[in-house]
């Protein structure tokens, strides 16, 4: 336990940022199934418009720093591809 002030207060900070973190991930890994089985199910219009949460939802991790911003390109690029193929 911290015995200054400022030290309970950065563990207390450390505890929501960290739970902020870990929310926004399984959102950002949630999407990105949900991506990957309309691909699958070969549902283009489904798969279009869960890429654009996707991508907006990679976009706010990456300007919090949540994901790097390589990480998060990459992902989208990735995810672009895979729906860019389907006819």
């Amino acid at each position: 336990m911290a015995n200054i002030a400022s030290a309970a207060k950065r563990a207390r900070q450390s505890l929501r940022i960290t739970e902020r973190n870990r929310a926004l991930k399984t959102k950002v890994k949630t999407i990105r199934k949900q991506v990957q089985d309309a691909v699958e199910a070969g549902d283009k219009s489904l798969a279009t418009t869960t890429l654009n949460t996707f991508n907006s939802t990679v976009d706010k991790a990456a300007k919090i720093k949540v994901l790097h911003p390589n990480a998060a390109a990459r992902s989208k690029s990735k995810l672009h591809k895979q729906v860019s193929t389907l006819a």
